[in-house]
């Protein structure tokens, strides 16, 4: 039995990962604050709430531990909110998106090493991470450094998995830009506070969006390779 658990699961590229995996038979556990109609295995839960992450991560791997042959963890969840030049920005939401996109995503790879230590089956994560964190927006402080932050999580990760007596592989990869409730909060944002906007109305408007449906075949075909580890630890999928 092959385990999947991905977070952020209820709608975009995470539905997309969750519905495909399902179709492939493999145990799927999605984790969002709210289920899709047609969930079977789904935990409904905020990520901003960190504190219960870690039971929550240990619960799922402990219930599905006897008969699987492999572990997959796809920290897919992010918020690009707050938007806004810094000196501007609110800074509860920021705390939020920092919750959101990096500290929950580093509690749930520590639990995943921590409790499949001794784990013989194949053990993935795939970070869902992004351009902003190889490079710098304005408008954007809180998800640039949440993504850049997530990147070099996943080097350290990288780095200590190579003396582990079974290693768990990992990659951060930038999806590229797929047509998402996040594109439609970018381009619902004020000028001032993204001056890159215009551009992002541009990628609606002339159909440079990839879809969430092509988006996760690409990743999964990439995460079940074999050679999975050895397109990172970081990479983007456009370049793949």
């Amino acid at each position: 039995m092959d385990v999947v658990i991905i977070t952020g699961a209820s709608k975009g590229i995470g539905y997309e990962f969750y519905t495909q995996f399902l179709t492939q038979g493999k145990k799927v556990i999605g984790l969002a604050r709210t289920a899709p109609k047609d969930a079977q295995d789904f935990v409904t839960l905020d990520l901003a709430d960190t504190d219960q992450l870690e039971q929550v991560m240990k619960q799922m791997i402990e219930q599905n531990l006897s008969g699987a042959t492999s572990f997959t963890l796809i920290n897919n969840a992010g918020m690009v909110s707050p938007i806004g030049l810094i000196g501007s920005v609110n800074p509860t939401e920021m705390a939020t998106a920092i919750a959101v996109n990096l500290t929950a995503p580093m509690i749930l790879c520590n639990t995943f090493i921590a409790q499949l230590q001794d784990f013989k089956g194949r053990k993935q994560i795939l970070n869902i991470s992004s351009g902003a964190g190889r490079n710098a927006y304005e408008g954007w402080g809180a998800y640039c450094t949440t993504k850049a932050g997530l990147d070099h999580f996943t080097r350290v990760i990288a780095l200590e998995q190579k003396t582990a007596v079974y290693p768990v592989e990992i990659v951060a990869m930038a999806p590229g830009i797929i047509d998402t409730g996040m594109q439609e909060t970018i381009r619902g944002s004020e000028a001032g506070e993204f001056p890159l906007l215009d551009q992002f109305i541009d990628y609606k408007e002339q159909g440079l969006l990839s879809s969430a449906e092509e988006t996760a075949e690409k990743l999964i075909a990439v995460l079940t390779d074999e050679d999975f580890n050895a397109v990172g630890p970081t990479a983007d999928i456009r370049q793949i």
